[in-house]
């Protein structure tokens, strides 16, 4: 991996792709913390700001903001998430750096547009700022630094701010997380990559780990608001139990795989579906594609006949599909509700949650049930004789 080298912040080119890396809002709130508390200790700020990120890059970050006060300093920088389609990429991230007594260690402060936890199930407690914990200890690492190289007790409060943060966080997973008031400061090693959407399965993850906590023993994963909506009028699920899957089915079943609850629901559109059903684990279009022959063999395992077959494997699209069966008297719906299911069984591998599917239609009609199914039991000791 490249650093941001000269040009300070630009984020990394990607070999082979063309797309670049960029950096999370915990490289962003590192860099600004190193900055402002280097001006708290010297009345410099260091413009470039090199940090070094967990897996030991070392990108610079140039500074869009500085202020030193009485008792304070405060530095921001625009994060550069790359070429991904990142919702915070722009935004203006900035760290307020104060002395504490000696022996206070680091305190960290959710400023203007950074949330507050206030449930439980995520990895910081109730009350928390929503500071994640590789984040924080980023910024622990470079407050020690920079206390060494300038004499510092490195006991310092740190305020994490983001610039119309609370306005962008409506568009993420953070209000249903129980994350109020503000966007999250993310990152484990740093680096964004772009269409990797671990954003967006970290989310997931959390989603999980919060409808754990609450006790909820049913979660639906979702495709789209859609669905959503409909998982909640069949089995009446709270908003802590919904899971934004989106087109990331494994990553759903996977972690179920390992936090398991009793049951879930997957809900979605009846082509999205029939790509779970046909093993694809990524749902999105630019990575797997509706299996029409594959939808053919289920019609007829369902009763088509050569003729109806033959029109599914040629149809212009799953619905149309969809459409043909219904009409042939086929419930092409329900037989990909089922292979869905018995799919997302595999995934699960034996872990203790049952599965039912619910496919729809572009309407929010429900097209395909697949009622649930839990794991085999495991096999029957032998008995020597």
């Amino acid at each position: 991996m490249a650093d941001g080298g000269p040009g300070g912040g630009r984020a990394a080119q990607l070999k082979h792709t063309g797309l670049r890396h960029g950096w999370t809002t915990g490289a962003c709130a590192t860099a600004a913390t190193t900055a402002a508390y280097t001006a708290l200790l010297t009345g410099e700020f260091p413009d470039p700001v090199t940090i070094t990120l967990p897996k030991g890059q070392t990108p610079a970050f140039a500074l869009a903001a500085e202020e030193l006060g009485d008792g304070r300093a405060m530095a921001g920088i625009v994060k550069d998430a790359g070429d991904d389609p990142d919702v915070t990429h722009g935004a203006l991230v900035r760290a307020t750096v104060r002395p504490l007594p000696p022996g206070s260690g680091v305190v960290f402060r959710a400023g203007p547009g950074v949330g507050t936890v206030t449930r439980p199930g995520l990895p910081l407690p109730v009350g928390e700022p929503a500071v994640n914990p590789v984040p924080r200890q980023m910024m622990r690492d470079h407050v020690a630094e920079v206390a060494a190289r300038h004499g510092g007790s490195g006991d310092v409060e740190i305020e994490v701010s983001i610039d119309h943060g609370e306005e962008i966080a409506r568009s993420t997973w953070n209000p249903r997380l129980g994350i109020l008031g503000g966007l999250s400061v993310l990152g484990t090693t740093g680096i964004v990559v772009p269409y990797s959407c671990s954003a967006w399965i970290d989310s997931i993850r959390r989603g999980v780990d919060v409808a754990r906590a609450a006790g909820r023993r049913h979660v639906a994963g979702c495709t789209g608001a859609t669905s959503e909506k409909v998982a909640v009028a069949v089995h009446g699920l709270p908003e802590d139990a919904l899971l934004d899957m989106g087109d990331f089915a494994g990553a759903v079943l996977k972690y179920l795989r390992r936090h398991p609850v009793d049951r879930l629901t997957v809900a979605g559109g009846f082509a999205k579906l029939s790509k779970l059903a046909a093993g694809h684990l990524d749902l999105h279009s630019a990575r797997s594609q509706v299996d029409k022959g594959f939808l053919a063999d289920l019609a007829r395992r369902g009763g088509a006949g050569p003729a109806l077959a033959e029109a599914v494997a040629t149809a212009n699209t799953g619905l149309e599909a969809l459409t043909l069966c219904r009409d042939g008297g086929v419930p092409l719906g329900d037989l990909v509700a089922a292979a869905a299911r018995d799919e997302a069984l595999g995934v699960l591998r034996g872990a203790p949650v049952a599965v039912d599917v619910i496919c729809i239609d572009r309407g929010g009609t429900i097209v395909g049930r697949a009622e649930p199914k839990g794991p085999p039991p495991p096999p029957r000791p032998r008995v020597s004789r």
